[in-house]
């Protein structure tokens, strides 16, 4: 019987060739990505932000109407919530009824002051009066003193002319006291509508304080953009400064990238980046390096570490890069506030 001789079988000789290709496919992208990594900057902490904006009563009480519902769509001044109003609108009609007896306060202290100055003229006539009186009585006396040296009246004529003298005299100094008396009515008074004036300002400062309390329960947008997870319903209690809501702006988008110190060398505001968002890996965005921050992140954290308190190990610090997005309007229905990015940057 014949055999066949022994030669390497098509699989031992594909061997070799595999290996080396496989080698070579590995070599290319490592070479690759080692160049990529020489020749960029890149990142994986970085979020896409906007404005977020909290929506709060700025009275307590009771939520009465809820306008909107779970990220619904709202424009700036859009009414959102309605809170009772009831006990403020009492409180409001027990002080314009309040308001109203202050004003009739003023006006009959008004009416006393005139009353008073009316009086203070009076007295000042009567004054005039008693003054001429008395010149009269005094030149009546004189002369009956004379005459009664003369023997020309009698003893009772000459009485009678010094009996008018001193009642002249008496009545002068009446009016006299009536005057000053008029005058201090005049100053009580004045003070009198000074305070009733002063009242009636206090009373109208809380109706519009009041008023402005009554505005308060009901509750607009303060922005356009779409409402987040309401915290509120109806017929709850709330406080003021309760946050009841947020507003999503939903037109306005921006990236914060937390680059490593030691990438920081190449990177300066109006570079551009290529942005990749986890959520979207087929999109490619561009954007433009607008800021970099002053401080680390760890500057802003609650307790910032202090390199000085003893046993400090070093760690990597990063600082955060504001990102411009192009094109942000191409891209707004992909894009929202916490998606995670990844940014890279050439840097030759």
């Amino acid at each position: 019987m014949e055999t066949q001789p022994n030669t390497p079988s098509k699989k031992n000789k594909l061997k070799p060739v595999i290996l080396l290709t496989l080698v070579a496919i590995a070599g290319y992208f490592g070479y690759q990505k080692i160049r990529f990594l020489m020749t960029h900057e890149s990142t994986d902490n970085a979020q896409i932000e906007t404005q977020i904006t909290p929506v709060l009563p700025r009275v307590a009480g009771y939520v009465k109407t809820i306008l909107v519902k779970d990220y619904d769509s709202v424009a700036t001044g859009q009414l959102l919530v309605e809170l009772d109003d009831a006990e403020l609108q009492t409180q409001l009609a027990e002080q314009e009824a309040d308001l109203q007896q202050s004003i009739s306060e003023v006006t009959f202290a008004n009416a006393n002051k005139s009353t008073a100055i009316v009086t203070l003229q009076t007295n000042k006539g009567a004054i005039n009066l008693q003054t001429i009186r008395l010149k009269k009585a005094q030149q009546d006396a004189d002369r009956d003193d004379q005459l009664f040296k003369e023997e020309a009246i009698t003893r009772k004529q000459w009485e009678d002319s010094r009996y008018n003298l001193q009642a002249a005299q008496q009545q002068l100094t009446n009016s006299e006291t009536e005057y000053s008396a008029a005058n201090n009515r005049i100053l009580v008074q004045t003070a009198s509508v000074d305070k009733a004036t002063s009242v009636l300002a206090i009373k109208r400062a809380k109706i519009e304080q009041t008023r402005l309390k009554l505005s308060y329960t009901k509750i607009f947008a303060p922005q356009t953009g779409k409402i987040g997870k309401k915290n509120v319903a109806a017929g709850q209690y709330v406080q003021a400064g309760t946050p009841l809501f947020s507003i999503v702006n939903d037109t306005t988008y921006w990236v914060i990238a937390n680059f490593k110190e030691n990438q920081l060398r190449k990177l300066f505001p109006g570079k551009e980046v290529e942005l990749s968002m986890d959520a979207y890996p087929q999109l490619k965005l561009t954007g433009t390096i607008e800021s970099l921050s002053e401080a680390t992140g760890a500057k802003f954290s609650l307790l910032p570490p202090d390199n000085a308190s003893g046993n400090f190990v070093k760690v990597t610090q990063r600082v955060p890069v504001k990102i411009k997005i192009k094109e942000v309007e191409k891209y707004r229905n992909f894009l929202r506030a916490g998606l995670s990015v990844e940014v890279t940057a050439a840097i030759n």
